[in-house]
């Protein structure tokens, strides 16, 4: 099994220069594509009053986006300090300071300090994590209704730009590395963890969406696009 990345790590990829650049974009444009699209599958049917957890959470796009379609309140759990400072004054500058809870630290060291949620994201996050089961299973243990994922897809021109992206670091003597997980294990964890999956799209060359539900009479089952 893979250690996780060491906390520095983040801090250094994910520095203040690239989360503020990552920030002025969104007050500028809004919201990436792919996190619209994990908002909007995750909200499907409504979010009113649900709670959200946003692992990886960047300037909060998908947490925003959910406040904005009703949920209730949200927490924002990210490795990378300064990302979680852009995600906070974004989040006073929104009006939602009392609605977001934030936190600093790797899911998978610190999961029993996180409570469920009824919706949890996982926004282009598991390609951050040496070890995407262990990653995905705290996620989908923390997931009352649903879990939404953006990973990267398993194709050649895909590994390859990871693999430039990997060979930048090394370069620069960074400790983080970026990764291509299999499929199947992103699959069998969330099964294994009690979910069903409900959404399978590509986005783009590079991305695609999956998102879980926890069957339950409480939860009816939701359609969404399939590819």
């Amino acid at each position: 099994m893979s250690a996780p990345c060491c906390d520095s790590c983040y801090d250094e990829a994910f520095d203040t220069r690239t989360a503020q650049s990552e920030l002025r974009w969104y007050r500028s444009k809004g919201p990436r594509g792919h996190a619209r699209r994990l908002a909007e599958t995750l909200a499907a049917g409504g979010a009113a009053g649900l709670t959200v957890l946003d692992i990886g959470a960047g300037v909060g796009a998908v947490h925003h986006l959910l406040l904005d379609a009703g949920a209730a309140s949200a927490v924002d759990v990210d490795a990378s300090r300064p990302y979680l400072d852009a995600a906070r004054s974004e989040a006073v500058r929104r009006g939602f300071a009392e609605r977001v809870t934030f936190e600093h630290g790797d899911l998978t060291r610190m999961a029993e300090r996180v409570a469920p949620a009824d919706l949890v994201a996982l926004d282009r996050v598991v390609c951050c994590h040496p070890d995407v089961v262990r990653l995905v299973s705290a996620a989908a243990a923390r997931t009352r209704r649903r879990l939404g994922i953006v990973m990267p897809r398993e194709t050649p021109w895909v590994r390859a730009g990871i693999a430039l992206e990997n060979l930048w670091e090394r370069i620069r003597r960074s400790g983080y590395r970026a990764y291509v997980h299999p499929l199947a294990a992103v699959e069998a964890a969330a099964t294994r963890a009690g979910l069903a999956r409900y959404a399978r799209q590509g986005l783009g060359p590079f991305w695609l969406l999956l998102a879980y539900e926890r069957p339950g009479p409480l939860f009816p089952r939701v359609t969404a696009p399939r590819s």
